[in-house]
């Protein structure tokens, strides 16, 4: 068979993503301390591109310069990106989001009230053993028993491993954990729950009662289990005794090492606030710490003097800062508009709390605004807004439906608020079976939901089985 070479003619589309869509895209999915970080990393890394105080006026840009016969920028978005004008294109109540700005130092709590110290369970204990009255040799065992605690203060280590990593006999070690465990959070270091109470007793003085040393040490299933008729029988008590011994167990803290973090707290700064203003919403974008940029002006009248390298530079910098910064403004517009597209659709939800939150889905806000659901997804990822019930995060607006008999819908996070309101005001000795909830459901929201639904829910809230919530006494 003949090989030979032929040419031919082919029309096709394809999309490119440009490095400037690809910035905005990743933009837009940036939460906002993610935000501040990328944009001062750009502050840094493109000498054309500053920040200011104030907006910048006109004349502060450069002038438009061709490049390939198109412009390297464009001068009017550049020098003129007020980020507070912009609003008033987009709000329907611009006027009274500016009568709101004088309250928000008000209205936010300061700095000191959400500020929280976290100091990590090792570093407490640290502090505790080099204030101690051990001698160096024990402080350096103390250092590896400490080095092997897990997140709820547990060791989880033998003697003969801790001895041979602090290079010490193995009698030398049992001493020095019966001191750390004696450390606060008392219990700490303990080999397994039974020995960690039994360390809190003994410390608060209550060993003195064998009844109470010989229920922690052999019966604490039994207490798991609610298995409390074997127990009056064998220690010959009565029932009102008894409860008195497990309000002291339950006083004690099986876990003493949970109440520590493990590294630093993560906070929350909302990206927009919702506020209530007469029978109306007014929708404010978070631009606290987010920098006011510009092009810079360096670069007039320097173009005759540069090579052909050095403006090729300069080129590529000045398109880098003037798509940054439209970037930017398309990232708040976009992010306005979600918001305000939420509030219309979950209206309910901010005038009277969580359980009316309707059924909501990206679609329902892509198709209102006429955008891609895949920019919805984006700019809804990591974002926080404050509203007159707390803040949350924009996913916690979409949920998925539940059918009402009338034909209407409500939200799963709805039908979770109603069934976390219901099981908080249960009678403990006789906590509501799921078969009840379904019926308290359909009476109060008019919801056809299983049982299996129910239990789902309730596992997803961290409430167990009405069994366990029982009360004995």
């Amino acid at each position: 068979m003949a090989l030979e070479l032929k040419q031919q003619l082919k029309l096709s589309q394809q999309l490119l993503m440009t490095p400037q869509l690809q910035q905005a895209i990743k933009l837009l999915q940036l939460s906002r301390l993610e935000l501040m970080e990328s944009v001062q990393r750009e502050l840094l890394e493109n000498p054309f591109l500053e920040e200011v105080e104030e907006a910048p006026a006109e004349q502060g840009g450069a002038e438009v310069r061709p490049g390939d016969g198109d412009a390297v920028y464009d001068r009017d978005v550049a020098a003129s990106a007020d980020w507070e004008d912009y609003l008033g294109d987009l709000a329907s109540a611009p006027r009274l989001s500016r009568a709101r700005e004088y309250e928000l130092s008000e209205e936010i709590s300061s700095l000191e009230a959400r500020h929280a110290a976290a100091p990590t369970l090792e570093a407490h204990l640290m502090w505790q053993l080099r204030l101690s009255s051990l001698s160096e040799e024990q402080k350096r065992i103390g250092e590896c028993v400490i080095g092997n605690l897990d997140s709820s203060g547990y060791l989880r280590a033998s003697a003969e491993e801790i001895a041979s990593l602090a290079e010490a006999a193995p009698a030398q070690v049992e001493p020095v954990i019966a001191a750390v465990q004696r450390f606060d959070p008392v219990g700490v270091a303990a080999r397994s729950p039974k020995e960690c109470l039994l360390i809190q007793i003994e410390v608060l003085r209550y060993d003195r009662d064998p009844i109470l040393v010989d229920l922690i040490r052999h019966h604490l299933e039994d207490f798991e289990t609610h298995r409390y008729k074997p127990l009056l029988r064998k220690f010959h008590l009565d029932m009102d005794t008894l409860k008195e011994y497990i309000d002291i167990i339950q006083s004690l803290d099986p876990m003493p090492g949970a109440s520590f973090g493990e590294s630093e707290p993560a906070y929350v700064s909302p990206d927009v606030y919702v506020y209530a203003y007469n029978d109306d919403f007014v929708i404010l974008l978070n631009d606290d710490g987010l920098p006011h940029l510009q092009v810079s002006s360096l670069y007039n009248g320097a173009e005759a003097a540069m090579s052909d390298k050095d403006r090729e530079y300069v080129n590529e910098k000045l398109r880098a800062a003037s798509w940054l910064i439209r970037s930017l403004e398309q990232r708040q517009r976009t992010l306005y508009k979600v918001v305000e597209s939420i509030v219309k659709h979950q209206r309910p939800f901010f005038e009277e709390g969580v359980t009316r939150l309707k059924p909501l889905i990206l679609k329902d806000i892509a198709e209102d605004i006429n955008m891609h659901e895949s920019t919805v997804s984006r700019i809804t990822t990591n974002k926080y807004v404050a509203t007159p019930h707390g803040v949350f995060e924009l996913r916690f607006f979409f949920n998925s439906a539940l059918e009402l008999d009338d034909g209407t819908s409500v939200g799963s996070e709805s039908v979770k608020a109603l069934l976390k309101k219901c099981i908080s005001e249960e009678d403990p000795k006789d906590p509501l079976s799921d078969e009840r909830l379904c019926e308290l459901l359909k009476e109060h929201l008019g919801v056809n939901i299983a049982r299996r639904t129910v239990a789902k829910y309730r596992t997803s809230l961290n409430i167990p089985s009405s069994s366990r919530r029982r009360s004995h006494f």
